[in-house]
Parts: C-alpha cells; sequence; structure tokens
C-alpha cells in the first residue's frame, strides 16, 4: 500500500470541516508541558546503503561467541532449514487473520493443525492459537478462570517464572484481582501446606509451572487435589514445551498455559513467539482468542472455519473475552512444522537428550568443591552453589558465559540444543562443530564424540554442556 500525503489545501479543508484552526487544536487536551516542543532528533535522512551501514554497525555491537545458560523459557533450539522455507512462502508469509473461510483454507487448516497438536501435547481437549507468549498466555488463562468461577483472589506459586509474575502483576493490578504468592520448600517445590491454608471459598485459581523455574518436576496432581476441594481452578504453566517429550502432562490441571518458542521459533531478542491456552472443552466458552475448526461444506468436502471468535471486533464488547491476543498463525504455523518433522519418537528422544545433557552436566559439575546441585528432580535447569555473583538477573562470566543468578551465592544453568555446540575458537572445533550437536545421549556422556581431539572435548565438557542435539 503506497503512502499518499495529504497536500496543505487538503489539510486546510480537513480543518475547517471540524471546526479546528491548526493541527496544534487537534492536542488542545493535552497539557502544554507534555507536547512536544521541537522536533525528534532521529538521524537521517538516509539512503538505502546509509540504513544498511547503520544496521551492520548496530549488529557488530552485540556479544559473539557466548554460551548462554539463562534458559527461562527462550532457547536457541536448532531449527530446520525446511521450517523458514515453507513459512516463507506467500501465501503464509503475508496471510492475514482468515475472517473470510472461503480464501483461507490453507491459514485456517495450518491452525487446525497447530491446536491439535496441542491437544496432543498438553493432554487438553481444546486448544487456540492467538496468544502472544506463555507469560500473556498465563495471564489470559488467570482472567479466564476469574471469569469461570466469578471469584477474585489468585494464588501463585513463586516458581513461577517472575517475568510471567510481573505480566500477571502488571494485568491484574487495576482489575481488582488480589495476588497471593506461595514459596517453595527445600525441594523447589511449592509448599503444598501453605497452599492448602491459603485457599479458600474467594479463590479463583492456583497458577503453578512445572517444571518450574528452578527446573523442578511439581506436584501437580496432588496441588490440583487442593485447589478442586475448595472450588479453585488450576492453572498450569508450561515455559519449555520440550519436556513435555518426557514429564507427564499436566495432569489435574484445568488450563494449561505453555510458550511454544522450544518448536521451531528463534529467540530473535525477544520475539514474536508462540502462546498457548490449552483447556477442557466445557471452559471453551471462556477460552481467549479464536479457535479453527472442521466442518464439511454444502458439497460434503471437508473445510475449515474460524469456530469460535472472542474478540470485540467479533462479538459484543461486554460479551468480550480477549484482550492479550493477536494473529500468531505464521508462528503456529512453524510450530506445527517443527513438530511434524519430529514427530512423536524424535520429540520424546530430544526431551531424553535435554534430561541425559542435564545428567552429565550435574555429574561433571559434582567433582567441582565450588559448585552443589540444590534442588531435584530437574528438567534441564540446575541450580548451583557457587562463591560469586550476589544479585538475582543476568550476569556474564570471563569466560564468555551467560549464567542467570537466583539468590545470593547461587546461580541457575540451563542451555540448549544450539547453545551447547562448540563455542570454542580453534580451527579444530571448528571443524567438527557438527559432530558435536549430533551426538547421541550416550556418546557425550562417555565423552566419546566422533572427530574431535581430547583437549576440545575436554573445553567442551568443562564448560557449556547441558543439551545437545
Amino acid at each position: 500500500m503506497r503512502y499518499l500525503p495529504k497536500s496543505p489545501a487538503e489539510r486546510r479543508e480537513m480543518l475547517a470541516s471540524i471546526g479546528a484552526q491548526s493541527i496544534d487544536d487537534l492536542f488542545a487536551s493535552i497539557p502544554k508541558q507534555f507536547r512536544l516542543k521541537a522536533p525528534l532528533r532521529l538521524p537521517g535522512p538516509l539512503s538505502e546503503y546509509e540504513i544498511i551501514e547503520y544496521f551492520r554497525a548496530r549488529a557488530a555491537e552485540n556479544s559473539c561467541g557466548y554460551t548462554s545458560f539463562l534458559g527461562a523459557g527462550v532457547y536457541n533450539h536448532l531449527r530446520s532449514v525446511v521450517t523458514d522455507a515453507l513459512i516463507q512462502r506467500g501465501e503464509f508469509l503475508t496471510s492475514y487473520t482468515p475472517y473470510q473461510a472461503e480464501i483461507s483454507q490453507g491459514t485456517l487448516q495450518a491452525i487446525f493443525e497447530f491446536q491439535t497438536l496441542m491437544c496432543e501435547l498438553t493432554g487438553m481437549e481444546v486448544a487456540n492459537a492467538s496468544m502472544w507468549d506463555g507469560s500473556t498466555a498465563t495471564t489470559e488463562a488467570v482472567l479466564m478462570a476469574e471469569r469461570l468461577t466469578g471469584r477474585r483472589r489468585v494464588v501463585v506459586a513463586r516458581s513461577l517464572h517472575p517475568e510471567y509474575r510481573q505480566v500477571l502483576d502488571t494485568y491484574t493490578r487495576n482489575l481488582g484481582l488480589h495476588i497471593q504468592e506461595i514459596g517453595f520448600t527445600a525441594t523447589g517445590q511449592m509448599d503444598a501446606a501453605r497452599l492448602e491454608a491459603a485457599i479458600d471459598s474467594e479463590t479463583a485459581a492456583v497458577v503453578v509451572q512445572s517444571p518450574n523455574f528452578l527446573g523442578v518436576i511439581e506436584q501437580v496432581p496432588h496441588l490440583a487435589d487442593l485447589a478442586h476441594a475448595k472450588g479453585a481452578l488450576v492453572v498450569t504453566a508450561v515455559t519449555e514445551g520440550v519436556s513435555l517429550g518426557a514429564v507427564r502432562p499436566p495432569a489435574g490441571a484445568d488450563i494449561v498455559a505453555m510458550e511454544a518458542q522450544s518448536f521451531g521459533l528463534a529467540p530473535s531478542y525477544g520475539g514474536p513467539y508462540a502462546g498457548v491456552i490449552a483447556t477442557r472443552d466445557k471452559f471453551v466458552r471462556q477460552m481467549p482468542g479464536r479457535l479453527a475448526g472442521e466442518t464439511l461444506d454444502t458439497e460434503g468436502r471437508r473445510g475449515y472455519v474460524l469456530t469460535l471468535a472472542t474478540r470485540e471486533q467479533h462479538i459484543r464488547r461486554e460479551k468480550a473475552t480477549s484482550n492479550i491476543c493477536t494473529n500468531q498463525a505464521l508462528c503456529a504455523l512453524a510450530v506445527a512444522i517443527h513438530l511434524c518433522l519430529l514427530g512423536k519418537e524424535g520429540l520424546k528422544e530430544l526431551a531424553d537428550q535435554n534430561l541425559a545433557k542435564a545428567r552429565f552436566a550435574l555429574r561433571t559439575r559434582k567433582s567441582s568443591r565450588r559448585a552443589a546441585r540444590v534442588f531435584r528432580p530437574i528438567f534441564q535447569r540446575i541450580r548451583r552453589r557457587t562463591a560469586t555473583f550476589g544479585e538475582v538477573g543476568e550476569c556474564r562470566t570471563p569466560a564468555g558465559k551467560n549464567y542467570r543468578a537466583a539468590a545470593p551465592r547461587q546461580l541457575l544453568s540451563g542451555t540448549d540444543q544450539a547453545g551447547a555446540v562448540l563455542h570454542h575458537r580453534d580451527d579444530t572445533a571448528h571443524r567438527n562443530r557438527t559432530h558435536d550437536h549430533c551426538a547421541p545421549a550416550n556418546s557425550v556422556e562417555a565423552g566419546l564424540v566422533t572427530g574431535l581431539t581430547s583437549s576440545v572435548r575436554k573445553e567442551i565438557y568443562s564448560s557449556c554442556c547441558l543439551v545437545v542435539l
């Protein structure tokens, strides 16, 4: 679509038609001290060549060659080139929200397949495909529970991802919902005794993450029994979808909020990702976003339509349930392609590889007097005691590795497939880079990666291997 600017004469005509003397009159309601008094200090105008050089220079300022142990819901997993090749086809890349089913069958079918895969992963009966990411999906799940129960209190595990808790606080702060956090025990799991005492007749939902932010698997069925005994719903957040290839789906949960970034989506400096809400069929009327469904046309042929659309563009505003949602069809398509390429056995093997590398790293670190395991059981993340780093947040070591500080003298270690590929700047390591990330679990744990010298293997295993595929 071309941009056609208005001429001065046309602007005067438009102002006259609404009774304004100048464009400044349009901003009269804004106090003068808050108005822009001078043009913004923006560079340019720049030529195409200058713009390209500008962004090359900005990209060169990024740190390169670091092994990331940050984890926490964003993982640089290896992605097949097939995924990018397919989602870049024009009919997918430029498609808009599929309001008109007669011209959107490809997009609608892709969304339908994505929803089906999400149901199979989570064990739920229905899933949507229009959440921004895992954090906003979790908040939407809480608001959904509030509508279903008519209650105004929410009990949240402190082991839920801190950024998810921040998003939840931002959205509920002015809605009259009361959020209460429950700590975790020495095992890293949510304190069930305190949870039971905290749930009352006004509790809408209990929010728990499993595996949680500490990498510990929660006892979701037991927590669900405590919540259901007092009429509350259970919202289970899943920040690493790969874990569902190794652990059971969150049985007992009423709503599952998941981040699907691990399946074919690059970190991309924070997005876009693909959030998921999956739930039971009886709750579908309060589910946010949209659902694609399968139907038959007048000639009996299979087709796809938007079965449920709960945004205010489609229905009366007072009946709308969606706030934090958008058309995530392209990201959902990437996830669907990635999962279809993996298959059931491939996903299981991928999860087993994650777990095997975490165990290998744990055995390696046990030999160090400066590190000790804090919690169990784990999936992909290890919390270690250390003699340095005192602030919670991200930190970088002189050795070229990024960690997440969890507490004074404690670090969270978590990495991904691509992060465990060699970061050693030795020519031999570069030549054998592919051998490392394709090594099976048993050979990595035994230290027998094909084609690598012993010195390079030592560099790998003493620094970064938590996850390899």
